[in-house]
């Protein structure tokens, strides 16, 4: 069943969110102003993988949920950017390592009964060592977490980052970490 959308007006407006009310009509006849999330900026991540050293992680605080947790490095992609540009990117900018080859792992949106988000997320191939961090307020630390930790970090809550999650446990679970 496809809902019926009559148009939608702005409530807020930034460079980094708009809030509207969608005008739309269920099957049925059913007719409702519904809140959603427009978001300007697409995001990209990376989950950078070696054999030998584990995963790539970033150590952060959100203060939005006041938590700390482990990410995958990413960040919202560019004007005329590729989202494996930004995934490369975003990654060399918050870790100071230039990951290798990427390869598409997932692309999906993260809460698409409210926003229009969309998330791009690679594999890629271990990494080079280029300096340090560019964009120093990202993370606390950045490490190599060896793969049977991440599994625990996982299961403990210690990766609360949807985005980060969901790149990592697909990895997981279509054994692309082996």
């Amino acid at each position: 069943m496809r809902w019926t959308v009559h148009g939608e007006r702005p409530i807020y407006e930034s460079e980094w969110i708009t809030l509207v009310l969608t005008d739309v009509e269920i099957p049925g006849g059913e007719r409702f102003e519904h809140h959603v999330v427009r978001m300007p900026h697409q995001a990209a991540g990376a989950v950078v993988y070696d054999p030998e050293r584990g995963l790539l992680l970033l150590w952060r605080h959100r203060f939005v949920t006041d938590t700390w947790g482990w990410e995958i490095p990413a960040g919202h992609i560019d004007a005329g950017e590729a989202p494996e540009e930004a995934a490369a990117r975003e990654t060399l900018e918050e870790t100071g390592w230039r990951p290798g080859a990427l390869t598409p792992l997932v692309r999906y949106h993260p809460h698409n009964g409210l926003s229009d988000q969309e998330f791009h997320l690679f594999l890629a191939d271990g990494a080079t060592h280029v300096g340090d961090p560019t964009d120093t307020g990202e993370a606390e630390r950045v490490e190599w977490v060896p793969i049977d930790r991440v599994r625990r970090l996982a299961s403990t809550e210690e990766i609360l980052d949807g985005l980060s999650l969901t790149a990592i446990l697909y990895a997981l679970a279509f054994n692309a970490l082996d």
